[in-house]
């Protein structure tokens, strides 16, 4: 692991208490160019989560409050006519930094959701039928309330399949508690938070998550967890060929926070809960809330080759 990642992990380690694995998993979805998707319930560190990353990674931050009267020209942008110039001009929304925080994503309605799509695939949006291109690179990390909750709009499968990784931070331990309780407040951390690293050396990094050696072996095991979510009757879905790719790019980057250059069957199974839990729902149950446990059962019936 180079020394800018080792402060970036430590930095954000100081303001979200108690948290290391999901601090790591976070990480290794953006080293891997994914999107992270935090669900849970308010008041955890979500947000604090994701305002931590961006400053110690050194990106432009945006952060997109959603709410239910929210339209998509209020995150794309939109074309304000100029009297004096006797044209339209366009004025870009939020969704053009470099890291994107939409807050409480399922806070909006489903047409406002939908804005996201093209950006979050292909890193670009196109308004009023021109393409504009997002800034290099470009990551969203949305939150999202348990869609129990009164006042949510269940994110659409598409969308949830355009997020890498789906993690929960739950309730801090004791200890970590303690902490929080007794010093300073996160807000007032995050504020005096420096970056570790530049976008450059990010984009940089990215690269070597390619570079890391996958043995046929290997990929013979992924192909076996997809495809026995496939056939196996236990789900609704079987898990896509974008989640497949996903769960191995994750692996490579598990692999090189571990500071190896070549995936063990032990980094995909890692990775695998964050990648699968919000692909997979049960036949049993109409909510995904068991997405952690499904992935957990992928594990133990898929032997390693």
């Amino acid at each position: 692991m180079s020394n800018s990642l080792h402060n970036v992990i430590t930095q954000v380690e100081q303001v979200i208490l108690g948290k290391p694995h999901q601090i790591r998993l976070a990480l290794a979805c953006l080293l891997a160019r994914g999107h992270l998707l935090i669900e849970d319930l308010p008041g955890v560190g979500k947000t604090t989560l994701a305002h931590a990353l961006a400053r110690s990674l050194g990106l432009q931050f945006q952060r997109i409050q959603f709410t239910s009267d929210m339209l998509p020209a209020d995150i794309l942008g939109v074309s304000i006519f100029q009297r004096d110039s006797n044209e339209f001009k366009f004025h870009s929304g939020p969704i053009f930094a470099q890291m994107i925080l939409a807050d409480e994503v399922n806070r909006a309605m489903p047409k406002t959701q939908s804005a996201l799509l093209e950006a979050m695939e292909e890193q670009q949006v196109t308004i009023e039928g021109v393409t504009r291109p997002l800034p290099t690179p470009f990551f969203v990390i949305a939150t999202q309330n348990p869609t129990y909750q009164i006042g949510t709009f269940p994110l659409p499968e598409s969308q949830l399949d355009r997020f890498l990784m789906r993690i929960q931070l739950g309730y801090p331990d004791a200890q970590a508690e303690r902490g929080l309780l007794a010093g300073v407040e996160r807000r007032e951390i995050v504020s005096g938070l420096a970056p570790q690293m530049e976008a450059a050396e990010l984009l940089a990094l990215q690269q070597q998550v390619k570079q890391v050696f996958v043995a046929p072996a290997l990929l013979d095991y992924v192909q076996a967890i997809v495809r026995h979510s496939r056939e196996s009757a236990r789900y609704v879905h079987g898990l896509s060929p974008r989640a497949g790719l996903s769960l191995l790019a994750g692996a490579r980057a598990w692999a090189m926070l571990d500071g190896r250059n070549a995936v063990v069957p032990e980094d995909v199974q890692a990775v695998l809960p964050g990648v699968a839990s919000h692909r997979l729902q049960s036949v049993q149950e109409v909510q995904r809330q068991d997405g952690d446990k499904l992935a957990a059962e992928l594990i133990e019936a898929v032997a390693i080759p």
